[in-house]
């Protein structure tokens, strides 16, 4: 096989038949059109009617790989734009790195997934190849130097995972999982696995391996590679998450129902694509929403709780080699900055008209409704949210001019929603169940933090019973999200707050949303922002923040509100 035109470091993976298995697969063709011409008429489409109660798959989140050693790494400021969640930021919360054969080779993707872990990213590890002492090579059709683990390497390419585990872990970075093999069933170039030596070695020796383990990674979602494992129930056992790559299927493929009937407590992961190809500009437009149509069909009808693209950085990634992000990359935003990890789908009418796709999310009670229209004309898209009253809404929005805008804030009216979605554009609008002015989802942590809260006058507040707070942790190895509503059970509005907290040991704050956050760990205070300084009595207002965490994951044990201590309920 040649190499990718695009892919031309020495070593690096070859990708020529895989835009041959694409183009057989019947992929979309090439889209070059650079502008799009609103139509004359904006078309009316169905409501879209979104069910908060109606809960899917947790969402882990959004990201891509880096893998040094073929691309090249990150640089800081690359890192920042990758993982921060700001304006012009991804809002990347996933790294996926490489297993080295050698132990020598470990520090390459370190730098990278250290600052990662730091921006409140999971991280998690793919290998290609064992160490080359535990290869056998063998006859695979016309392949004559076919590569596969030895039976009696078994045990030691799990401690050879335990290893890289450790020298990750000690190094500051706690993978979040580790996987078995990348594409055991597309491997000319790497090792091949069946789906029967998977079972065994997931049976035998998987149990011994001190991080979640990833199986099969098919790289075309086979689930003649994924069903034997869901089938056997000690494989089935030492398995936490069933990965998938994406590359050729069709959207027919990506349900799966085995994983429904027999994955419980498991999670089912994409952890790796490129789509619609690896040879145009990542921005190429109105192509680029071909990726959000993808990612769309990868949350509502795969159920994937993460997607997570090839090469960060790329002319057909998510970020140019200049550092730039792409359209490709704004697109991947409109989803990563704003589905955060432990957002939960909820339901959503999915196909309201030809050429729009609706999806929806919640936390708490912030609602995030993720719409693309990649028709020529604009559509009329109105939205009901079930059991919702009336609250501002604040979207952005990505076209062919614009990446990830902010557009003026508008409001719904009990539960209703009514908006232009303008041609080959994708809109996200994030909006709160329980009232008052919506939520806004960007880091806003103070930039001076102090050792402990400032006095400051309080403001006035109201009278009555102490406010009532409601705490919410999702967590996972290295990090979590909480989200904080605040009701003021008094009589009289609140004008102006600050919530007061200790963080336990060990819990750091990376970013926030609805509030100022000073300092990031130890005794911290949330002090309003413009939009929701006042709290009409029996009104609750809802705040948040990602955190890392060394391995304490209680939850804060008192609050108080402008000093008056808080329900915790």
């Amino acid at each position: 096989m040649a190499q990718d035109q695009n892919e031309p470091v020495s070593g690096e993976r070859r990708l020529l038949s895989r835009r041959s298995v694409l183009a057989t697969m019947g992929a979309l063709p090439v889209i070059t059109a650079a502008t799009s011409v609103l139509g004359a008429t904006e078309a009316a489409a169905a409501t879209a009617t979104i069910n908060p109660s109606a809960q899917r798959q947790t969402i882990r989140g959004f990201g891509g790989m880096t893998h040094a050693a073929w691309a090249g790494d990150l640089t800081a400021a690359q890192r920042d734009t990758a993982f921060g969640n700001g304006d012009g930021k991804l809002g990347f919360s996933i790294l996926r790195i490489p297993v080295g054969e050698n132990q020598s080779d470990w520090s390459r993707d370190l730098a990278t997934a250290k600052r990662a872990v730091e921006l409140g990213a999971t991280v998690f590890a793919s290998p290609w190849n064992p160490p080359a002492g535990m290869v056998e090579t063998f006859t695979r059709g016309s392949q004559t130097n076919a590569r596969r683990l030895k039976y009696s390497s078994y045990a030691a390419y799990a401690q050879h995972l335990n290893d890289f585990t450790t020298y990750m872990r000690n190094n500051g970075v706690n993978l979040y999982a580790i996987s078995v093999q990348n594409e055991p069933d597309y491997a000319q170039d790497w090792t091949w696995w069946t789906s029967a030596e998977i079972v065994r070695f997931l049976r035998e020796n998987a149990g011994s391996i001190g991080t979640r383990v990833i199986a099969p990674e098919s790289f075309q979602y086979v689930k003649s590679m994924s069903d034997p494992i869901l089938n056997d129930s000690t494989a089935l056992a030492n398995v936490d998450i069933i990965g998938a790559h994406l590359y050729g299927t069709p959207y027919s493929n990506f349900p799966y129902p085995l994983f429904k009937q027999k994955g419980a407590g498991k999670e089912l992961w994409m952890t790796e694509v490129y789509y619609p190809n690896s040879t145009d500009s990542a921005d190429t437009w109105p192509q680029a929403l071909d990726v959000g149509e993808h990612m769309h069909h990868a949350m509502v009808d795969a159920e994937f709780q993460t997607y997570v693209w090839w090469y960060i950085r790329r002319s057909y990634g998510p970020m140019r080699e200049d550092g730039q992000i792409s359209k490709r990359g704004a697109i991947m935003a409109q989803f990563a900055r704003f589905v955060r990890p432990g957002y939960v789908r909820i339901d959503a009418t999915a196909n309201p008209a030809s050429n729009v796709y609706v999806s929806a999310y919640r936390s708490g009670n912030t609602v995030v409704i993720v719409a693309i229209n990649k028709g020529t004309s604009a559509v009329s898209q109105q939205f009901t949210v079930a059991n919702a009253g009336s609250a501002g809404v604040s979207s952005w929005l990505t076209d062919a001019t614009r990446n990830v805008a902010p557009q003026t804030a508008t409001s719904m009216s009990n539960g209703s929603l009514t908006v232009t979605l303008p041609a080959r554009s994708m809109t996200t609008f994030v909006t709160s169940l329980s009232g008052g002015s919506s939520p806004s989802p960007s880091p806003i942590l103070s930039p001076s933090p102090s050792p402990s809260p400032s006095p400051t006058p309080s403001p006035s507040g109201g009278t009555g019973t102490g406010p009532r707070v409601a705490y919410t942790m999702s967590t996972w190895n290295n990090g979590f999200t909480a989200s904080i509503s605040i009701t003021n059970t008094g009589t009289s509005t609140i004008d102006g707050w600050t919530l007061a907290f200790t963080l336990p040991s060990g819990q750091s704050i990376t970013s926030g949303w609805n509030a100022t956050y000073s300092p990031s760990s130890g005794q911290v205070s949330a002090r309003n922002v413009s939009y929701n300084a006042t709290i009409a009595p029996g009104a609750t207002i809802d705040i948040g923040f990602q955190a890392t965490h060394t391995g304490n994951t209680a939850e804060p044990t008192a609050f108080t509100l402008n000093g008056v201590p808080c329900t915790v309920v």
